[in-house]
């Protein structure tokens, strides 16, 4: 698993059985994610200024269009809210997305 929003090592450059997104940044086009081997699953921030819900509303637009399988959940919180060493740690929070990434990967590995 890469993340999708880092520009070197992607899931869209290189295939990957799933990509999970952590608040990243996810400004691609439909062409881009074509691209994908795998299904999508995004945690995001209500309270995030930047990774704010317009953008994740036309990623989740290009994945529709370009076919691709897509899972998201929101949470009450700020931007890196799953990082302990940030000042906007939400510890519920970071435990219930990471339960959902276990999830996500034991359904998305090796499948």
């Amino acid at each position: 698993m890469v993340p999708v929003g880092d520009q070197q090592a992607t899931g869209i450059a290189e295939p990957v059985d799933g990509t999970i997104v952590y608040y990243g940044k996810v400004d691609r086009s439909a062409a881009m994610l074509e691209k994908l081997k795998g299904p999508v699953l995004g945690h995001y921030a209500t309270q995030d200024q930047w990774i704010n819900q317009a953008m994740v509303d036309k990623f989740e637009a290009a994945m529709q269009e370009a076919g691709k399988p897509y899972t998201s959940h929101w949470y009450n919180a700020q931007h890196a809210f799953a990082n302990p060493s940030s000042g906007c740690y939400d510890r519920e929070d970071a435990q219930l997305s990471w339960k959902r990434t276990l999830e996500f990967l034991g359904k998305t590995i090796g499948s």
